[in-house]
This record gives C-alpha cells, sequence and structure tokens, in this order.
C-alpha cells in the first residue's frame, strides 16, 4: 500500500506590509486565495482589534483552513494555509503579495501527516 500525504502546510511570513488593517480587504483576500488554490471556503470569519491594531482571522476550508493574523504597527503579517487532496496552497502567494505588499516574505513548506 503506498502512503500518500494528507495535506501540505506553509507558513508564511510578510514583513513591510500594507492593508493590514481592512477587514473587508482581508476578507476578499482569504476568499481569493482559497479560490487560487482549488479550494473551498465553507466560512470566513475576522476580528479587527480596534483603530491602529491589527486583524485575526480564519477561512473554514473543505479541504482544511487559512489563518492570518496582522500587526499594522510593525508591518508584519503570519499567514497558515493548510490544505488536503488535490489543491495547492503554493497558489496563494500571489494573492498575499498583490494585497499585503511585502518588502520581504519567508514561506515555510510543511508535510502534513
Amino acid at each position: 500500500m503506498t502512503y500518500v500525504a494528507p495535506g501540505h502546510h506553509l507558513l508564511v511570513d510578510l514583513w513591510g506590509c500594507s492593508n493590514l488593517q481592512d477587514l473587508e480587504l482581508i476578507r476578499t483576500v482569504l476568499q481569493d486565495a482559497a479560490t487560487s488554490c482549488g479550494a473551498t471556503v465553507l466560512d470566513i470569519n475576522l476580528h479587527g482589534f480596534g483603530e491602529g491594531a491589527g486583524v485575526t482571522g480564519v477561512a473554514i476550508l473543505a479541504e482544511s483552513h487559512i489563518s492570518i493574523h496582522t500587526w499594522p504597527e510593525t508591518g508584519y503579517a503570519a499567514i497558515d494555509v493548510f490544505m488536503c487532496g488535490s489543491c495547492d496552497p503554493s497558489h496563494s502567494l500571489p494573492v498575499f503579495e498583490a494585497a499585503f505588499l511585502p518588502g520581504r516574505s519567508h514561506v515555510t513548506r510543511c508535510q502534513r501527516g
């Protein structure tokens, strides 16, 4: 029997970002990132921490999740993209880069399972 890993997980660090407080933009980014990977969005839940503060949120996917935590005061965003099946989480990266315009980024790729 051949073992197939259940999923791929990207840990995305973005520095020097813009748009890290905009709840509606972040909602659209999570939707577009999931769609670009071939994933099915079941729900998106976001929480803004107030004027000048960041956002935390998650897109719950049929294939797992995308989560985001932002720190606009430092221009930093931490994003997790975990997807199972035939979805390719790497397709989300251009969506994040276009929306948040990072000066620098780092992606850690993990095979899950």
